[in-house]
This record gives C-alpha cells, sequence and structure tokens, in this order.
C-alpha cells in the first residue's frame, strides 16, 4: 500500500538540471548551438530552456539548486547534474522516503519557483523532487 501511495506524489519529470558558472553564457549555447528555446530567465542565477518537451534547468552561482549542502559539499558542473521529478506535497513525500530509508542530501531549498531537496538512488546517484510554487 504504501508503494502506490508514494507514487501519487510524483507527476512527472520536471527537468534536468545542469549547474553552470555563467547562466546568459548557458542560455546562448542551448538556444544558438542545439536549437532549444528559452521559457524562463532569472540572470544571473537561473533559466530554463525547451528542446520540445524535455527542458533543461540551468542553474548559476546564487541559484536556490546550486546552494552547497549542509556537509559543505559545493554543487559544480558536471558533478551534480540529476534528474527532476515534480511532485505534489513535497515535506509528506519526504516524510514517507524517509520513513523507507531513503539518503537525503539536504534538507529542503527554497526559492521563488518553487522547493527542492536532493536525494540519493542506491549507488548514490542524486534525484532531485520539485514542488512549484503555487
Amino acid at each position: 500500500m504504501a508503494q502506490a501511495t508514494t507514487k501519487s506524489f510524483v507527476k512527472g519529470v520536471h527537468g534536468v538540471r545542469y549547474q553552470v558558472k555563467d547562466v546568459a553564457r548557458a542560455v546562448a549555447f542551448y538556444t544558438q548551438h542545439l536549437g532549444f528555446k528559452l521559457e524562463h530567465q532569472q540572470l544571473p542565477a537561473f533559466a530554463n530552456v525547451s528542446l520540445g518537451e524535455a527542458h533543461i534547468l540551468l542553474s548559476g552561482p546564487g541559484a536556490s539548486g546550486s546552494r552547497p549542502m549542509p556537509d559543505g559539499r559545493q554543487q559544480e558542473p558536471g558533478g551534480w547534474n540529476r534528474v527532476v521529478l515534480k511532485v505534489a506535497d513535497l515535506p509528506g513525500l519526504i516524510a514517507e522516503l524517509k520513513n523507507a530509508g531513503v539518503r537525503f542530501r539536504n534538507e529542503i531549498e527554497t526559492g521563488p519557483g518553487g522547493r527542492q531537496v536532493q536525494l540519493e538512488d542506491l549507488d548514490g546517484n542524486p534525484i532531485e523532487l520539485f514542488e512549484p510554487a503555487r
């Protein structure tokens, strides 16, 4: 029964987050060289580019999705890329997953677009749970 409840929280894939050093430069690269469309940007911290239904969330220094982990680890390009799952009731899902023994990297971070938290799969790969601002 818990598995069915947990699945009801996850609503879909929101996008893939890439850590970048310069958001404007990254937007130019994806839009000019790869045909992505700029959906939203809040320079210098963040931009969302899309290609069809696929979204890449470009997080620069200062973005809520780029903040250091509680243990001091820095998110850097190339090492913190992750799938971002859009969820409903982020605190409720976190409680269920913690109860199931899932390892979290951080606590909830809140930014203008919503709030997010990172967990790890059994091999240590990062997954982000994201709840959009209402």
